[in-house]
């Protein structure tokens, strides 16, 4: 039987059940706190725990169970550090970050045993005795998932900050009885629970084929795809036994540097450490990083076909790949092309450079003081040595892995598309039942 509904008048809201009190946001908080400024570690006996965003797992609204850093709080006297200490229950809500991927707006609940503190990039909320904290919590997931919270975050700087004094005022929020409300609290928890399973195996599933398909990479590429066949030492630490018929040369035996001005009509091709050189100009939505592109077309390198190249930033993380099609790269990449009367794959040669022995290879001769400051320039790259197959076995070995990857990463596809329906299901799930557009039984 249909219970009966009535119109909110809120458009996140829309229809509730006739019997739920529509009230502000801001009646279901007792208090609000902004969080406190952390220094690093210490190891002092007497630091406290002060959350931090690594400390979030945004999937389950819960904190990680790793074990988080104390951290020093200074300029705090204990009267205010004491008001600072997060009891069970309470919701922490980003309120500030950087950039479009930060997760301001998103909210988790306090539900650990120790003593902590929050950063100061939060805001805590204590809820009143109107409504149960993991209700609230569900709650600010819908709103958050379903983007109203974008209405109440600024820009300014390069910084998002959410107005939540402005949101808590304006919004308002369906309440049932606490009772109808630890309904919905022990079912969408039951519920978010088997989805949280279901995905972790699917994860797993993709991070077992990931493995696969690395395993087949390095096997391929240095002991080729030939049954027992006779092997020899190549000299090379990294490289370790090879085939008796490869030989192992100098990257500058193989190929020269290319330095080419791009033209205004040929596309501009990014090097991921995923899925090395694109075969097409890259949408900004459609990217993992920021990049910023320059008017000037020409100031970028021109690539060809058969070409390899590499982000001298992100080379001892694999950021490698053959030109498959004309175009343009960075002019902070380095373009290498085979030398005149070299027979070479560079196929071949990606999938051998981002097998993470070649990797380290990378890291080693990078020069730099910290990792993220590492580049690897081309006098050092041309120094290493590889080993290298005869050419119609480098074809061979090349469209192998090309056919393999294209099969494993199929997988995969569907396994991410399986997890992406699932999150969808989670949130239409918690959307319809804080809103009463769905019932949870008595029984």
């Amino acid at each position: 039987m249909c219970r009966e509904m009535k119109d909110s008048g809120i458009a996140w809201l829309g229809q509730v059940p006739k019997k739920w009190t529509i009230t502000r946001m801001k009646s279901c908080i007792l208090r609000r706190d902004s969080g406190a400024w952390g220094n690093e570690p210490q190891n002092n006996e007497n630091d406290i725990i002060c959350l931090r965003i690594a400390d979030f797992d945004y999937k389950k609204y819960r904190f990680k169970e790793a074990s988080i850093d104390k951290l020093t709080v200074r300029n705090y006297s204990n009267e205010v550090i004491e008001k600072l200490i997060l009891s069970n229950g309470d919701i922490l809500i980003e309120k500030s970050g950087g950039g479009e991927k930060t997760p301001v707006g998103r909210t988790v609940i306090f539900d650990k045993s120790y003593k902590a503190l929050y950063a100061n990039f939060c805001d805590r909320i204590r809820c009143r005795d109107i409504v149960l904290p993991d209700y609230m919590q569900y709650v600010l997931v819908a709103f958050y998932q379903n983007k109203y919270v974008w209405n109440y975050i600024k820009q300014t700087t390069g910084i998002q900050n959410l107005d939540l004094t402005t949101m808590f005022s304006v919004e308002k929020v369906a309440l049932p009885s606490l009772e109808e409300q630890n309904r919905i609290v022990t079912f969408l928890s039951k519920k978010c629970a088997n989805i949280d399973t279901v995905t972790e195996q699917t994860e797993d599933s993709i991070r077992n084929y990931k493995k696969m398909k690395q395993a087949l990479i390095v096997r391929s590429v240095t002991n080729g795809l030939q049954n027992k066949r006779t092997i020899k030492d190549s000299g090379v630490e990294w490289i370790g036994e090879i085939p008796e018929e490869w030989h192992v040369y100098r990257i500058a035996n193989l190929y020269q540097e290319r330095s080419e001005s791009g033209l205004e009509d040929l596309p501009i091709l990014t090097v991921s450490i995923n899925t090395g050189v694109s075969d097409r100009e890259i949408a900004d939505e459609e990217k993992d990083r920021v990049f910023v592109r320059s008017e000037d077309r020409t100031k970028y390198k021109r690539v060809y076909p058969g070409d390899l190249v590499y982000n001298m930033m992100r080379a001892w993380q694999g950021a490698f790949g053959a030109v498959r099609v004309e175009g343009m790269v960075s002019p902070a990449y380095v373009v290498a092309k085979p030398k005149d009367g070299i027979e070479i794959d560079s196929r071949y040669m990606e999938a051998l450079l981002r097998t993470s022995e070649a990797t380290e290879e990378m890291h080693r001769y990078s020069r730099g003081i910290v990792d993220f400051r590492l580049r690897l320039y081309w006098p050092e790259f041309k120094n290493i040595r590889i080993c290298l197959p005869p050419i119609e076995e480098q074809r061979e070995i090349a469209d192998y892995i090309d056919k393999k990857n294209e099969e494993i990463d199929r997988l995969i596809k569907k396994k991410e598309q399986f997890i992406s329906e699932l999150e969808n299901y989670r949130k239409s799930l918690i959307y319809e039942y804080v809103t009463g557009k769905k019932e949870v039984p008595e029984s």
